[in-house]
């Protein structure tokens, strides 16, 4: 018996003496008991309220033997696609099935099938009729009304309604997975799943609801952009757990009726959370195969914080976890090093203290604490609000402290950070502490694009401020006499680019000697801004027309000549330069060059696809 994990099969039951289970959780993801994978995260809160837990991990869609595996539950099945969508974690922005899949044990692709949210429960509710199937995760969260989808060009339903689920759990769903299951417990039925916070359910009526914000319907937003656009207005204005309104959209003769987010976490409830037994390891089963990938990145790292105020439009994290920091305390997350450093298989490297972005622990804002984050106004662009506080000297502290435990010999910060924010005096102390011990030669920045129009689009700050982290974070190395290195992320393709953006940001990076080795072609993820930029072809908030790429030819030449130091270009960066009468710069751009590394270069073999995924 793996006493370390949670059963994933009728032996394991066995070897606990139970003969059934409260909850069965089934997984788009290898099994890896750790806190960064929302599977074991909810399984290990559910044992820590006295649920009997099992878990049914990357189960054979095609047959009913793995979903059989260990019975029928007492309350409920709750089902994830995974860490990631789906559709993402197959896919390429080209429509290409990846070569791999990191949460899959040995890397392999095609262990999960397309839509799994959908599909598992499907099989579930054919499997065990009568039992009740909670859906949540990111695919389910980002999906939880009508939305837009990329791999098949269409508005999609609420994918609640395409699985069939009782109730889809959007968000970190340990507060609403932890109601659910006691609702369940002390009634059975899912009559009794009504206004949990956190939560999306379908009725035949949307009476009884309170205070609402209906939205277009589904039929309506189909074949009428401008609708589209008012119906994703309204639900981005309405996430905040604090000012948000429940959401009723209609489906045909259904309502799908979303009720407001889950009110932050406490310190001390976030601190339970990460102090749980989790075996910090891949499943034994998978030894064989060489264990999941996609864990070694976090085997030795540590989650501070939750949400961003940064609300980037290309990622998922405003509609998922929100803008409001929730931030564990120094001692949690001192604990949890003390117990990573008591391992055998520990070499003295904490590869990361960090979150949705690593230099915004302990940040706040008054507002924060019952009023919610502004509907008018953005925490970080144009420029950074005076009412948000950053937590600079906590982190220093946090990581001085750290550095104290025995056997710890270095604290890297893996997780990236926010450049705009390291840009003034009150940042000295930090950026150079950060330069001098907790950098393992590679910090990772996001400029995404040099075009001031543009970076609105995505809500980021302009290149000019990049441009002075740059300047400050070389002349930080060269006091400490450090090489370090930036590994940029960059996106092309993003709704608003063209092929003249694609030529600026080209030139700009030339400039400053940056010859970015991989870049991120942009991927319309559902219920984002930018996603719903690319579908509708609207500003969602100033309903302005914008320009949207949506052929793979054009998107691949500006990929092109963003990378134009690539000799495998060359017939792209021509064609693209033709198309707009600059051929005076082909001699300018010298596909195949050898050009001299910079401080701002993405080092070889460390670069990463853009961190919005």
């Amino acid at each position: 018996m793996n006493k370390n994990f949670l059963p994933i099969s009728k032996k394991d039951m066995d070897d606990r003496g139970w003969h059934e289970v409260d909850v069965i959780l089934v997984t788009g993801d290898a099994y890896v008991d750790h806190p960064s994978y929302g599977a074991a995260v909810i399984g290990r809160v559910l044992e820590s309220a006295g649920f009997r837990v099992g878990v049914i991990a990357q189960p054979d869609w095609r047959k009913s033997d793995d979903f059989l595996r260990l019975g029928r539950p007492k309350l409920f099945f709750g089902i994830t696609a995974g860490n990631l969508d789906s559709m993402l974690a197959k896919y390429t922005a080209s429509m290409k099935i990846r070569s791999g899949d990191d949460y899959s044990h040995g890397g392999r692709s095609g262990l999960r099938p397309d839509r799994a949210g959908i599909i598992y429960t499907n099989k579930v509710k054919e499997l065990f009729p009568g039992v009740p199937v909670v859906l949540g995760g990111l695919e389910a969260s980002m999906r939880r009304l009508a939305h837009y989808d990329y791999w098949s060009d269409k508005v999609r339903r609420s994918i609640l309604l395409d699985s069939k689920a009782d109730i889809l759990v959007y968000g970190m769903g340990e507060r609403q997975i932890l109601e659910i299951a006691s609702r369940l417990k002390d009634s059975g039925s899912t009559s009794t799943l009504f206004n949990i916070r956190g939560t999306v359910i379908a009725r035949n009526s949307a009476s009884g609801v309170g205070e609402s914000a209906a939205i277009p319907s589904f039929e309506e937003i189909v074949g009428d952009n401008k609708k589209f656009n008012d119906s994703f207005k309204i639900i981005y204005l309405e996430t905040d757990p604090f000012r948000g309104k429940t959401v009723i959209q209609k489906h045909g003769d259904r309502h799908v009726i979303q009720f407001p987010p889950a009110v932050p976490m406490t310190i001390d409830e976030l601190d339970k959370i990460y102090s749980l037994d989790y075996a910090r390891a891949w499943h034994p089963s998978y030894d064989k195969a060489g264990g999941v990938p996609g864990f070694e990145t976090v085997r030795f790292s540590v989650t501070s914080h939750r949400g961003c105020p940064g609300a980037c439009n290309f990622c998922s994290l405003y509609l998922h976890q929100g803008r409001i920091v929730q931030s564990r305390s120094q001692g949690s997350i001192l604990s949890e090093i003390r117990h990573i450093a008591s391992r055998s298989d520990f070499k003295g490297t904490i590869t990361d203290i960090g979150g949705p972005t690593a230099n915004l622990y302990r940040s706040y804002c008054e507002l924060w604490k019952g009023k919610g984050s502004c509907s008018q106004k953005m925490c970080l662009t144009p420029a950074k609000c005076s009412s948000l506080k950053l937590g600079y000297p906590e982190t220093l502290k946090l990581w001085h402290e750290a550095l104290k435990i025995p056997k710890v010999k270095h604290i890297f910060i893996g997780s990236g950070v926010r450049y705009d924010l390291l840009l003034d005096k009150q940042s000295d102390e930090y950026l150079k502490a950060l330069c001098k011990d907790h950098i393992s030669g590679y910090l990772k920045v996001a400029p995404e694009h040099s075009n001031l129009n543009l970076l609105k689009l995505m809500n980021k700050p302009s290149f000019g401020q990049y441009k002075k982290f740059v300047d400050r974070f070389n002349e930080t190395n060269a006091l400490l006499k450090k090489k370090q290195y930036l590994v940029n992320y960059l996106i092309s393709g993003h709704p608003g680019a063209g092929l003249d953006t694609a030529l600026e940001l080209s030139i700009s990076l030339q400039k400053m000697h940056i010859h970015p080795e991989q870049i991120q072609d942009f991927i319309p993820l559902p219920m984002t801004m930018s996603g719903c930029m690319y579908h509708a072809g609207l500003d969602p908030l100033t309903g302005k027309t914008i320009y949207v790429a949506k052929g793979l030819r054009e998107r691949k030449l500006q990929r092109s000549l963003v990378q134009y130091a690539q000799l495998q270009n060359r017939k792209y960066i021509i064609e693209a330069l033709r198309k707009l009468d600059r051929m005076e710069l082909m001699d300018q751009l010298k596909p195949g060059h050898t050009y001299k590394r910079s401080a701002t270069d993405n080092a070889k073999g460390k670069t990463e696809a853009a961190g919005f995924e």
